[in-house]
């Protein structure tokens, strides 16, 4: 009787005396990481008051904090920043909708400024600045050192001025671009009609993205009636964007599925995860859709060609697009509310559950940024023979007129080859899909 007592109590011990120790060493932890914060705190202030007295050069106090603040939040990944009084204004100015500046998208990579994507018809685009490219000097001055928000200050100013930007391109030997700043309007979808394609190219996504896009779409398939043009399907631009707002983002993959996940967001521990479902109603009503991507498609639009991906609704074409999957919120610091601190908070993922983070949208068809030239053929054809009969087809004015005006429709885009190919590939989708019928 006394063993089992004895051992009833061994086993008993845990739910009344190894819990309360655990606690006592969880709490010691919390002490420890506590008292090393402190430490280090103090450490901060005693630093603080060595460069205050010893430093060789007066210096101020406010930035001297700043520098602190940006240094930390630079150290935690290429998108969270300190926005300081300038910074802040400057970030208010541009999603606005119209700044002075080049009419870059840039992120820092070790130290450098890189471009994500030049924006259409700005001064960096008109230059032939590229997405990938590498700034390393603003007038002569390094960029290193500088926090990405102090570069991008360098490089926005009063419409009319010019800088010097020197860029590494990988393949070539570093050379200079002197730019002149302008107002950058943001102009969010262009449309068009090519031949028998309607074609879309949103440039970031903005406040009034989604309703532009319903408009401009109603508006080619009214004119495609009108003027008597078997619109095939659509070609989706996204090539250089850089994103935008996430609700937007949403909306307009939203406006061409019919049901289903769109996109999920997370955040630390799976806290304030979120997904978005689309509602039914496909502007377009099925038909063919091929979305064109790039290393200098990011975050918004990869959202957007990741779901239309997943759900088998476009066909994705062009190169791996640059692979931002992260989610950023401005939060205004409350004791200091002229300043503000971009943080990273959540992370995407495609509806299949895939995060974009660092590896990006991979085309179904891969189509490389190539030249396109037109090669001159010796070939001949039974009109070209003496003495060959003429049609009698009533139908051949009215053709040559059509193939005419298709060819002026596509002498604009003539040089873009990875468009072209999206639309001899939509052309394909369309003549499959019918011949099924």
């Amino acid at each position: 009787m006394r063993y089992l007592l004895i051992f009833t109590l061994l086993f008993t011990l845990p739910a009344t005396f190894f819990a309360p120790v655990q606690n006592i060493y969880v709490q010691n932890a919390y002490a420890q990481s506590d008292k090393d914060t402190a430490r280090l705190l103090d450490a901060f202030g005693e630093a603080f008051e060595l460069i205050k007295r010893d430093y060789v050069n007066e210096v101020d106090d406010k930035e001297l904090i700043e520098a602190a603040i940006a240094g930390m939040l630079s150290s935690l990944d290429p998108h969270s920043s300190y926005l300081n009084a300038e910074s802040l204004k400057d970030f208010k100015t541009s999603t606005s909708g119209q700044f002075g500046g080049l009419g870059m998208e840039v992120t820092q990579e070790q130290g450098f400024v890189k471009v994500i994507t030049p924006l259409d018809d700005t001064p960096a685009s008109r230059a032939g600045v590229l997405a990938g490219d590498i700034i390393t000097h603003l007038n002569g001055e390094s960029v290193q050192g500088l926090t990405l928000a102090e570069s991008v200050e360098m490089m926005r100013g009063k419409p009319g001025t010019k800088i010097t930007i020197s860029i590494f391109r990988e393949g070539i030997e570093p050379f200079e671009l002197t730019l002149k700043r302008e107002i950058i309007k943001l102009r969010s979808v262009r449309s068009d009609i090519i031949g028998d394609v309607g074609y879309i190219r949103i440039t970031n996504f903005s406040g009034n993205t989604t309703s532009e896009l319903t408009k401009q779409v109603r508006d080619m398939r009214r004119k495609a009636k009108n003027d008597d043009i078997n619109l095939l399907g659509f070609v989706l631009d996204l090539r250089n964007n850089p994103g935008g707002l996430l609700t937007q983002a949403i909306s307009v993959t939203d406006a061409f599925l019919e049901q289903g996940e769109i996109v999920s967001t997370r955040g630390r521990d799976n806290a304030n995860s979120s997904r978005a479902q689309a509602k039914r109603g496909d502007i377009t009503d099925g038909m063919p859709l091929v979305v064109l991507i790039n290393n200098g498609s990011a975050s918004a639009s990869e959202i957007v060609a990741g779901a239309l991906q997943d759900h088998k609704r476009a066909i994705i074409v062009g190169t791996q697009s640059f692979g931002k999957g992260s989610v950023q919120n401005i939060f205004g610091l409350r004791k200091y509310p002229e300043a503000a601190v971009k943080l990273t908070v959540q992370r995407y993922y495609t509806p299949s559950g895939i995060s974009i983070q660092g590896t990006g949208i991979k085309p179904d068809i891969e189509i490389p940024l190539a030249r396109l030239e037109t090669v001159e053929s010796n070939q001949r054809f039974e009109k070209d023979l003496k003495g060959a009969l003429d049609s009698k087809d009533e139908t051949d004015d009215k053709d040559n007129k059509d193939k005419d005006k298709d060819k002026d429709d596509n002498d604009r885009y003539k040089n873009d080859y990875q468009l072209q190919r999206s639309i001899d590939i939509l052309k394909g989708i369309a003549i499959y899909q019918t011949n099924r019928q």
